[in-house]
């Protein structure tokens, strides 16, 4: 009887194949698959000139098929809905409030300041400095 390995994949136990060295996957199809997969993600994570090849690949199978998704989204409506709503889902996530999609990075209204003398205070975590000094604020208007 030939010597028993139990899949990576599924658990079972299986006859190994002395022609494969360092066989770990059953010949099941789910399972050949994972192999595959798993193959792929590592290969992806260690070998720039495959990654590079990868995208290359799509993007030309992108070109020469532009309107797929489009068309796919047409035909699986039921799938264009369930993917909003995980969109939702994942924006919840990622974001505690709505995110500003149109501008990330807005200022506030500059607060009013009346011309005079202010005293400008240290700040009173550094306690080797204890006095405040005059200073005069000038404002200048934009036109």
């Amino acid at each position: 009887m030939k010597n028993q390995i139990r899949c990576a994949h599924c658990g079972c136990l299986f006859p190994s194949n002395p022609r494969v060295k360092n066989q770990r996957y059953c010949k099941s199809k789910v399972c050949q698959n994972a192999r595959k997969r798993l193959w792929q993600r590592e290969k992806l994570a260690t070998d720039p000139d495959y990654k590079r090849n990868q995208r290359e690949s799509h993007k030309a199978w992108c070109d020469r098929n532009p309107h797929y998704w489009k068309s796919y989204r047409l035909k699986h409506p039921e799938y264009t809905s369930k993917n909003r709503e995980h969109q939702k889902a994942r924006d919840k996530k990622h974001y505690s409030r709505p995110p500003d999609l149109a501008k990330m990075d807005t200022l506030e209204p500059f607060p009013v300041v009346k011309k005079g003398t202010y005293y400008l205070l240290p700040d009173w975590t550094n306690l080797a400095k204890m006095d405040a000094s005059p200073q005069k604020v000038c404002l200048i208007p934009v036109s």
